[in-house]
């Protein structure tokens, strides 16, 4: 399977994660090439839902709407066809220039009785007068615009019924503007922008979470020490028991002691588990993309490294990715932020001067997570790199991470039926 693809969060005026918009692309297509030069054959294509069709839509989007683009010729031709129903979790975003006619006019009501919902691309010639716009749940707006205002003004003075859904977004400035706005999505790297400066004091929760995560990361630390640190947090406590009785370590006997937790898994899977733990943690009151961006980053690096020929430094590329965010996390700039957790000395070039091989993955998963596929493509020719792995590498961690979404809320599920039981018990 030859694509690249992202699902890029929509967030409400609040910082929370509303929807994701899917961007895809076939990575056979020449970078670089203009669009009258390519194989027509590609605007039948919908690359994205050849991934929906085999992992599912909850790795990209969990419970949330996914927006999927369609071309005039998708539409036309109807090849989304079976998968049009409020069930599924799918809007479908339409081009702003869809001509009007009585064959694409009954394709929109039928698409509609369906019960599916409809966005468009931007705002169409003629304004909010279009036909168009009467089909449209959500329109799109580019914020880098010259016209953003007017249209943004005429939207919510004409058109009642549609969310506006603001992309390119630049910094969290520009996204306060529309925090009294409770009826647009927002996406854009104001989320995830690098903090220049910022808070010096660091809440004892996080203290303590930082002082364990440089115990594991040294190499050689004491289990013994280590399990006494956990215990003192009761959060990571149940979180370590969660882990090791879930179906992933595959235990016949359930483990009730942190001692016996820790010395089941070893150094290795300890400092594994320890180190996502306690990044969710730290993350626990910045936006939940920032956590989910932080572990997909981590996994697609380590997953990425044997295609760019340093498996050998996959634990470093792990920490890298998953640390990419600590200067959000911390609210501190990231030279300070990463003197907090004891990483090494390519971690910490690639993050702070942002140079070394390990950067080179880091500037390549950037570069993906803003559907940059050209700056791809050019950094998969150099590399000698194969689009099937590079996907294959990033869907393998979305799904990791979806994995770990559902051994949390199955660990959860258990202890609230072990509570009932233990409550009914109490009053027999």
């Amino acid at each position: 399977m030859n694509v690249f693809i992202v699902a890029i969060p929509l967030f409400d005026n609040e910082m929370k994660v509303e929807a994701y918009h899917l961007c895809a692309h076939d990575a056979d297509t020449a970078i670089i090439v203009r669009d009258d030069f390519r194989d027509k054959n590609e605007d039948f294509a919908l690359p994205g839902l050849e991934i929906i069709s085999q992992i599912g839509i909850e790795p990209l989007a969990g419970d949330k709407p996914l927006f999927v683009d369609l071309g005039k010729l998708q539409f036309l031709a109807g090849r989304f066809g079976k998968m049009v129903s409020e069930e599924n979790n799918l809007i479908w975003k339409l081009p702003k220039d869809l001509p009007y006619d009585d064959h694409v006019v009954e394709k929109l009501e039928q698409l509609k009785a369906n019960g599916a919902r409809l966005a468009l691309s931007g705002l169409p010639a003629g304004g909010t007068e279009n036909y168009l716009v009467i089909f449209a749940s959500y329109i799109f707006l580019d914020f880098n615009d010259p016209d953003f205002d007017k249209q943004y003004k005429d939207i919510r003075k004409k058109v009642a019924h549609a969310k506006i859904v603001v992309f390119n977004i630049p910094d969290m400035t520009a996204y306060e503007k529309f925090s009294r706005d409770n009826n647009s999505l927002f996406s854009g790297s104001f989320y995830k922008n690098p903090i220049t400066s910022g808070e010096t004091d660091i809440t004892p929760v996080k203290v303590n979470a930082l002082k364990l995560l440089k115990q594991i990361n040294e190499e050689d630390f004491e289990l013994t020490e280590i399990a006494k640190s956990i215990e003192r947090d009761p959060a990571l406590s149940i979180s370590l028991l969660r882990f090791i009785n879930s179906a992933a370590v595959g235990l016949v006997n359930q483990v009730k002691s942190i001692n016996n937790a820790v010395a089941i898994l070893g150094q290795k899977e300890v400092r594994r588990w320890a180190t996502v733990a306690i990044s969710i943690n730290l993350a626990q009151d910045r936006p939940g993309e920032i956590t989910k961006l932080s572990m997909v980053r981590a996994k697609f690096a380590e997953n990425l490294a044997v295609l760019f020929y340093i498996d050998v430094f996959r634990h470093s590329l792990f920490m890298a990715g998953l640390f990419s965010l600590l200067d959000v996390i911390l609210k501190k700039p990231m030279e300070d932020a990463i003197k907090e957790v004891a990483v090494d000395k390519m971690v910490y070039e690639a993050l702070v001067d942002k140079k070394g091989v390990l950067y080179k993955v880091m500037d390549f998963i950037y570069a993906y997570e803003r559907a940059d596929w050209n700056k791809i493509s050019i950094i998969m020719i150099q590399n000698n790199m194969d689009g099937v792995e590079v996907n294959k590498a990033f869907v393998d961690a979305l799904v990791w991470y979806n994995q770990i979404l559902i051994s949390i809320d199955e660990a959860e599920k258990e202890e609230t039926e072990a509570d009932k039981a233990d409550k009914e018990e109490g009053k027999t």
